[in-house]
Parts: structure tokens; C-alpha cells; sequence
């Protein structure tokens, strides 16, 4: 059943809005990626997600990251922790396009062919593909491109703007101070401090609000194998 606008009486204190942005909270990411001449670049985003050993990333397809992608089909997922957001930030309004395209100029993006440098974080080998591992955050995903999907093909004003990177993760490094203890593979949720943007603010996770009947569940169930299909 849907309501008119304005409508509260099935949900009372509900609003009808159209926010430009629907960035309710995911984690940021430090993509690392290189191009066609091996040069490395660096992009904070945060619309990723993850199923299994697939990520999902929306990119602007025009940005320099996404070309990077479309030309050698890997990237460094590196995530950062609550408390390198100064280095996030300081490339936030930075591009590798030069020049810098006219709509990012206006939103006062500059060009910098250096973001690693600007960034203060330290670029070292990956193991399994080519663009370098951001050494200062805890977490590593070194991933090769599967596909690659248009998005909004339905709306003309948004048409060929924005794409969906289907990845594959290859190689997950993580600092020790994350993982689990006593374990070889599992990542600890209580140690490991994720930095979120929602709506284009910085956030950081609180304590762990309630026990999870989900959590019950050995991790090692979620792990494909023969007959078996990832989680979800």
C-alpha cells in the first residue's frame, strides 16, 4: 500500500523528502589504482559494498580512478581506520584529471598528481596486482576487475555518468592489532574501527548496541566451496 504525499497516517512523524544524496552511512575507502603508463593514484570513496569475496564500487566515470580501472582492471581496496581521517581528507577535493575537469574546478577540486605524498600515506607493493597498498591502513584488498556496469540507463539526465565496478578479491592484508585473537583468518569487530561518511561527514563506530543471533554463526560457514553459494 503506498500514501499520498503527506500522508502520516500509517507512519506518524514520517516526512516525504527528495535529498540529493542518499549517503546514509558506508565505510570510506582509499582506492588505489594505476594507469595505462604504471602511474599510481589514489581516490577516497565510500560507495562499496561487499558479498562474499566480491566488492562493488560506484564510481563517477569520468574520474581519473575509473579510467585507471577500465584500462588495467585492478585496484588496492585500502581501508582506512577512524583515526586516519586527517589523511582522507586531505585529498578529498583532489583529482589525478589535468586539467581538472570544469564541474570539479567549480566545486574547488585541484589538480594532484601526488596523492600518496598529500595524502602522508606510505605506497608499498601489492602482491597480486600492480597499483601499491596504502602501508598506514589496517586493512588491504587487493582485487582484479570482473565487470563493469552503467548505471541509471533509464534516466537520460544521468546516463553514462556513473559506474558499478564488479571486483574480485584476491589478497586481504590486515594489520595484527585487528585480528581476531587466537585465530587465523577472522578479523576482530571490537578492534577494528572502520571510518563511515554519511552525507559527506566523518564518523566513527560506537560500541557493539546489542548481540547478534547472526554472530552465533562460525564465519567459516559464509566460505564458498563445492555446492555451495556465497551468503545472501
Amino acid at each position: 500500500m503506498t500514501t499520498t504525499s503527506g500522508d502520516t497516517s500509517l507512519a506518524p512523524g514520517h516526512v516525504t523528502v527528495d535529498p540529493a544524496i542518499l549517503y546514509f552511512g558506508t565505510p570510506v575507502a582509499l582506492l588505489s589504482t594505476v594507469d595505462a603508463a604504471g602511474r599510481p593514484n589514489l581516490a577516497p570513496m565510500s560507495s562499496v559494498f561487499w558479498l562474499g569475496h566480491t566488492a562493488v564500487l560506484g564510481l563517477g566515470a569520468r574520474s581519473q580512478t575509473a579510467r585507471n580501472l577500465r584500462e588495467t582492471g585492478e585496484c588496492v581496496i585500502n581501508l582506512p581506520s577512524a583515526g586516519q581521517v586527517a589523511a582522507v581528507d586531505r585529498i578529498a577535493r583532489t583529482t589525478a584529471r589535468d586539467p581538472v575537469p570544469a564541474r570539479k574546478a567549480a566545486a574547488g577540486y585541484t589538480h594532484e598528481p601526488d596523492k600518496f605524498g598529500r595524502a602522508g600515506l606510505t605506497p608499498v607493493p601489492a602482491e597480486v596486482v600492480a597499483p601499491p597498498r596504502a602501508a598506514e591502513c589496517p586493512v588491504h584488498l587487493e582485487a582484479r576487475l570482473v565487470h563493469t556496469h552503467p548505471l541509471g540507463r533509464d534516466d537520460p539526465a544521468a546516463a553514462g555518468g556513473t559506474l558499478a565496478f564488479e571486483v574480485r578479491v584476491l589478497r586481504v592484508h590486515v594489520h595484527e592489532s585487528v585480528r581476531l585473537p587466537g585465530t587465523a583468518h577472522r578479523i576482530d569487530p571490537d578492534r577494528w574501527r572502520p571510518l563511515i561518511m554519511s552525507f559527506q561527514q566523518f564518523y566513527g563506530l560506537g560500541p557493539r548496541v546489542h548481540a547478534s543471533r547472526l554472530g552465533e554463526i562460525d564465519e567459516e560457514w559464509y566460505r564458498p566451496g563445492p555446492g555451495t553459494s556465497p551468503a545472501r
